[in-house]
């Protein structure tokens, strides 16, 4: 058992063997190192004010992550390198991002500007080059700046993520891969006292012993939404068990029928294997989220919160996925659309874990759609998401799996709209007319400051009509991502 956090900052390790487990990374460095370049702007994760880049060892080689400080916990970090935007000059020579910054005029009252420059750094590293228009729209997509418009960040950007990597941190990489080796190691972590604590087990039996021992514990994955009880709710959390370090939880499995994914997955980890499935998977985990949050947030960590807006639940259970959990000695698994009772309750039994998910393939006769409605095209919540699951046999619907978000206090399926669909023939547009006025019998979606109930009944109803014109092979120009990832002109 270790009792103390370890990670590099600086150039050196840092070892803190007592911190309150509800302290937040974005406060450690401003109010505990006075770094007080990171900024706190929403607190929230969304406004990207606070990223900084994390470095950790994945297959062999270091790898740069951007975070929201804000809403990261400091236990998070433990075996990485911590970089913020006061690291990346040296000797009074600015980052080839930071001087590309100055002469594309891309920063005005500065406040962005520090996250802004530590996303485009993470990009530097690790985007393909040169750097294209979309892509940098995708890297920055959860950074928001008032001031400028976009156009000179992204000369910037485009300007300095080009050619060969030639920064201090490429020239000292072996040194510091070095550092982060020397951290790594297979103890459970457990900083506090029985009361509270901060904990980070690191094999699965660890967890599920202190899962059994504390069923009143915090179970923490990627803490995209924890880290908001934190922050925006101003819970006290007493005990913190963390899932980060957890060998056993990360893998991706594919069969010849399913794709298996465990629960700590991230999302970016996640996207090539569910973009392989389906073209609108990869554009719904496009859309997931920002950069910042795909790097955190984790596939089990979104099922587990139960969010009735969360984008993934409604397409897996599209998919026909299965939820695997694990309390002790005891497995069990059901269909994902069972896990959600109502709102803010699961069917996970206190000090359970959810281990991973099943996703079957689709067959030949399949056909899949997914779209995500809101106001914002990045980085934003749903008012209204889809995704729908057809079978199909010789032009007429066998079966159809129809799963909404947005609309009911948990993700849910459209049964009676399911139902209505079987036999139609996807050739009868009016036969569709008549199965879509089922979504009045599955769903009393509520007003909130999303949507009105109206427009959710009106889109949910849209969304579903224009899935059966595509698989009935209608136009779909009025996306404005193609399934093959062409972006429409109108």
């Amino acid at each position: 058992m270790r009792r103390s956090l370890r990670f590099v900052f600086r150039g050196k390790v840092v070892e803190l063997n007592s911190f309150d487990p509800n302290l937040t990374l974005l406060e450690w460095l401003r109010e505990e190192r006075r770094a007080t370049g990171t900024k706190e702007g929403c607190n929230e994760g969304d406004c990207g004010a606070c990223t900084v880049a994390l470095a950790r060892l994945r297959d062999g080689r270091l790898h740069l992550q951007p975070v929201n400080a804000c809403i990261l916990l400091l236990g998070q970090i433990d075996g990485a390198e911590l970089i913020t935007i006061e690291d990346l000059s040296e000797g009074g020579v600015l980052h080839p991002i930071q001087q590309a910054m100055i002469e594309h005029h891309g920063s005005q009252c500065g406040f962005c500007t520090p996250g802004i420059v530590m996303s485009l750094f993470v990009a530097y590293h690790e985007a393909e080059r040169p750097l294209t228009r979309t892509a940098f729209d995708d890297v920055l997509s959860g950074n928001l700046c008032r001031c400028t418009g976009y156009r000179p960040i992204a000369d910037a950007a485009m300007s300095a993520i080009r050619g060969a990597i030639d920064d201090a941190f490429a020239a000292d990489s072996a040194a510091r891969q070095f550092r982060l080796e020397a951290l790594q190691e297979g103890s459970d972590i457990l900083i506090g006292h029985e009361a509270r604590f901060f904990a980070s087990p690191a094999t699965l039996e660890s967890l599920l012993d202190i899962a059994l021992r504390h069923p009143d514990a915090t179970l923490l994955a990627g803490g995209t939404d924890v880290g908001l009880w934190v922050t925006k709710k101003l819970s006290d959390l007493n005990k913190i068990i963390w899932l980060g370090r957890v060998r056993g939880l990360g893998g991706i499995e594919e069969t010849e029928t399913a794709l298996k994914i465990g629960a700590m997955v991230t999302h970016d980890a996640a996207m090539p294997a569910l973009a392989a499935l389906d073209p609108d998977l990869e554009t719904l985990m496009r859309r997931f989220g920002s950069r910042q949050v795909r790097a955190s947030g984790t596939v089990g960590g979104n099922l587990a919160n139960g969010s009735p807006i969360g984008d993934l639940a409604p397409a897996l259970i599209a998919l026909g996925a299965t939820i695997e959990l694990r309390k002790g000695g005891l497995m069990r698994s059901m269909p994902l659309e069972s896990f959600f009772l109502s709102y803010g309750k699961q069917a996970r039994e206190a000090g359970e874990i959810v281990t991973g998910i099943s996703i079957p393939k689709l067959k030949e006769g399949m056909a899949f759609r997914a779209f995500k409605i809101s106001k914002r095209f990045d980085e934003d919540i749903s008012a209204v998401m889809g995704a729908f699951r057809f079978t199909l046999d010789q032009g007429t619907i066998a079966e159809a799996r129809l799963a909404y978000g947005g609309m009911a206090g948990v993700p849910a399926r459209a049964r009676a709209t399911e139902a209505a669909l079987a036999g139609v023939a996807l050739d009868d547009p009016h036969a569709w007319t008549a199965a879509l006025k089922h979504l009045e019998e599955d769903f009393s979606p509520i007003s909130d400051m999303r949507a009105s109930a109206d427009y959710r009944r009106k889109v949910a109803r849209a969304i579903l009509g224009k899935a059966l014109l595509e698989v009935a092979g209608g136009a779909a120009s009025t996306r404005i991502i193609a399934r093959e990832g062409v972006v429409h002109a109108s």
